[in-house]
């Protein structure tokens, strides 16, 4: 490092190099102070040693100098003299800018460690110089390196831009304050029939139609308040080629500022197509309206006439029903004779209350005779019992105690008690019954009939209930139905055609008629029906639909097990309920879900659902979900279904 020693008296220099000598310092004397300022031009200095008195240019000028040079301000200086002690001199020396004030004699190793403080405090610095001048050329480099790329992206940007206006199809005009054109893009050679040349720095208003047209369609009077009502907005226009033919089109104005200027940017879309089309559209707007009309007409006609077909059918219905519950009260008078046999010790195990009250033998009896009260009408022998097989209505006979012999049907299933195989017969005791024999076939076929009926008054409900919804919604609204509301109705009444002529053949096996198609399409068709039954009742209709692949389906039938599944849960629920239709898919199965918000199914009853004529409803006929049962069955998927306080979930699932 190098370090300047500046005094007039060669031996006091001599001095200061034995204390400072070192191979780390470069000493450097100076005997004057315009001497020092001379070395100083020429190399750095860590730190500067300065007498005070000297001949011409003093101490304290000599650091005033060095402290107005900026390459050399920031380099410490120490003051060494030996006459000037008075205060006064030593706070001229820091006012010029000393870091320290020596005094000779001075010891030479105080000075010595303060030359060694000095110099690492100027390496210090110039490491810090470095590592900043380091710092700054990076952060120079990376601010280029980003103006490189900000260039590079403003030539892509100028060549897709270039591309996009060559290539697109609206004409794009730029032009100025005045009105004047100042560029166009080449679409205006297709759509207007001028080139470049031609039009450029011409009137833009020369390609609009001037004056307002009774359509209420704008035209070009160009001046600042039109192009700022017009900017950033769609404004139709009628344009006017270079051969004076027009054409409607849609504008729409920005604003930008180029070098202080400002540019406006006219984007024009030709669409005479779209009116051409808006046109046919209105026309055929007419025609359907005038069809919709002579429908809704054939509707109402064929609504009343429904209307009187089905309180026909509630007659018969009611009355079958009646037929019904007198049936059923004459069931339960005459209950069956139940009990469980050990196959093992040849013994009943236990015998319900009819049984005894039958046969008139106690428990203990019974143990006693075995089985020989039972016995075959046939062959009045015991031996064609197996109670090891399954036997469904095997009609017999059986001898009370007091000799009575009396009929009835036996059925057994072999089961497993205590590790043990019995029995479980049931006898129903239809001795009664055979004197009423006849009477009651004939009895059973009114019954299958009005049941037909009854179950044909279901099923017709539910698309009249959506028809009668959706015309009563017609009726009290302004607006006309819409084409897919009325195609709906229609789908509907043929629905219930069809299923008329589906009970009609019900003697007959179905086949259904599965497309490949999707499920969802169905659902979405239908839910308009099912929303609007659910806001007559103030409940809610949910659709939750996820992606699903399509599979083989009966439209009609699908239609048919979604509609009694829908309307049986609006029905479970109060008002202000919710019901969810959703559909996704799990392990290779597209499920569809049914949720509503009731208080849910006992248990009792989820094990009758699905048997025919089966009804928690008073007027339901227990058709509807054995025909969902019916439909799922020739479409391989399952029901199951999920029910609680909180409400009850029918899933059903087809296979992939």
């Amino acid at each position: 490092m190098n370090i300047l020693m500046v005094d007039d008296h060669p031996e006091n220099l001599l001095a200061l190099e034995a204390v400072l000598t070192s191979p780390n310092y470069n000493l450097v004397s100076a005997t004057s102070g315009k001497q020092a300022l001379k070395y100083m031009l020429k190399q750095d200095f860590a730190v500067i040693l300065l007498d005070v008195q000297m001949p011409g240019l003093n101490g304290f000028e000599t650091a005033k100098l060095i402290k107005m040079r900026e390459k050399t301000k920031n380099i410490p200086i120490i003051f060494i003299t030996a006459i000037s002690q008075d205060v006064e001199h030593v706070q001229q020396g820091y006012s010029v800018g000393a870091i320290d004030y020596i005094f000779k004699p001075y010891e030479p190793e105080l000075l010595k460690q303060k030359i060694e403080q000095f110099v690492k405090i100027h390496q210090n610095h110039e490491e810090q110089m470095i590592q900043n001048e380091a710092e700054k050329t990076a952060e120079i480099q990376e601010i280029n390196e980003k103006l490189d790329l900000t260039t590079l992206d403003l030539r892509k940007s100028e060549a897709l831009a270039k591309v996009i206006g060559d290539t697109i199809l609206d004409t794009i005009v730029t032009f100025d304050t005045n009105g004047n054109i100042v560029s166009v893009n080449k679409a205006i050679t297709n759509m207007f029939g001028y080139s470049f040349e031609e039009i450029v720095k011409h009137p833009i208003e020369s390609l609009f139609l001037k004056g307002l047209e009774d359509s209420g369609t704008y035209t070009w009077p160009f001046h600042n308040s039109f192009t700022e009502q017009v900017g950033g907005r769609v404004v139709e226009v009628i344009a006017i080629r270079k051969d004076s033919s027009q054409f409607p089109a849609d504008i729409q104005i920005g604003e930008t500022t180029v070098d202080g200027q400002e540019i406006y940017v006219c984007t024009i879309r030709d669409i005479t197509e779209r009116k051409q089309m808006e046109e046919v559209k209105k026309q055929k707007y007419i025609n359907l309206e005038s069809i919709v009309q002579e429908r809704t007409m054939e509707l109402l006609l064929a609504n009343e006439k429904l209307k009187n077909e089905v309180v026909e059918r509630k007659k018969i219905a009611a009355h079958l029903l009646a037929s019904q519950e007198r049936f059923r009260k004459m069931f339960e008078s005459s209950p069956s004779l139940i009990a469980i046999y050990s196959l093992e010790d040849k013994t009943f195990i236990d015998v319900n209350e009819r049984w005894v009250d039958y046969t008139g033998y106690s428990y203990e009896e019974l143990n006693t005779i075995n089985l020989r009260l039972l016995y075959c009408i046939e062959e009045m022998n015991i031996d064609c019992l197996d109670l090891r097989t399954s036997n469904r209505n095997q009609k017999i006979s059986y001898k009370t105690k007091n000799g009575q012999v009396r009929s009835g049907l036996l059925s057994t299933e072999l089961i497993t008690l205590h590790s043990k195989p019995c029995a479980l017969i049931v006898v129903t005791d239809i001795t009664d019954r055979v004197l009423l024999e006849n009477e009651m076939a004939r009895l059973d076929r009114l019954n299958l009939i009005g049941e037909m009926a009854a179950g044909i008054a279901h099923e017709i409900r539910n698309p009249m209930t959506t028809v009668h919804g959706f015309l009563q919604v017609a009726k009290s609204s302004r607006e006309h139905l819409k084409i897919e509301i009325v195609d709906l109705m229609l789908d509907e009444l043929n629905r219930a055609n069809s299923i008329i002529t589906e009970f009609l053949n019900l003697a007959k096996n179905k086949v259904s008629d599965k497309r490949s198609q999707s499920l969802n399409k169905i659902i979405k068709s239908l839910f308009p029906l099912i929303q609007a039954e659910a806001l007559r009742s103030s409940k809610e209709a949910v659709l939750d639909t996820r992606d699903c692949p399509d599979i083989y389906l009966d439209e009609k039938e699908i239609r048919q097990i979604i509609l009694n599944i829908a309307l049986n849960g609006l029905d479970a629920m109060t008002s202000g309920g919710v019901l969810v239709i959703r559909t996704y898919t799990e392990n290779k199965e597209v499920v569809l879900e049914i949720q509503d918000e009731g208080e849910g199914i006992s248990p009792e009853i989820i094990e009758k659902i699905g048997t025919p004529f089966f009804t928690t409803k008073e007027d339901g006929t227990g058709l509807g979900l054995a025909i969902c049962y019916s439909v799922a069955e020739r479409h391989q998927a399952e029901i199951d279904i999920t029910t609680g306080k909180t409400g009850t979930i029918f899933s059903i699932r087809f296979n992939l």
